[in-house]
């Protein structure tokens, strides 16, 4: 919006609401604007997430299609990214506490 808009626009407000609850109408349509832009962003970094673990499937695909052999650059670090994730996991995985024997007995009395 042009400046002109933004000033026709706080006038019409100024005289549907008036002074009073004009600054809490203000303060409330910034908190949707800001609630709907951290939405967006949520949505934005979510697909582009999506996108990315989807080319680094196709990548997986081609670099199986060749025998994991000669592959390009750009296969490779996709290749390399997705064992480092795999890695990660288990090693994650790992680090968890095995369940005792009590516990699994306490577990199948409930």
């Amino acid at each position: 919006m042009g400046m002109w808009e933004l000033v026709i626009v706080l006038i019409v407000g100024l005289v549907v609401l008036g002074p009073e609850r004009l600054p809490v109408a203000i303060r409330t349509v910034s908190r949707w604007i800001k609630t709907a832009k951290s939405l967006a962003n949520l949505v934005k970094a979510e697909v582009s997430e999506e996108l990315r673990v989807h080319e680094l499937h196709e990548n997986l695909k081609k670099a199986e299609q060749q025998n994991l052999k000669d592959l390009s650059p750009e296969l490779q670090n996709s290749l390399s990214e997705l064992q480092q994730a795999a890695q990660s996991v288990t090693h994650s995985y790992k680090k968890q506490p095995p369940k005792t024997e009590n516990n699994q007995h306490i577990d199948e009395k409930k």
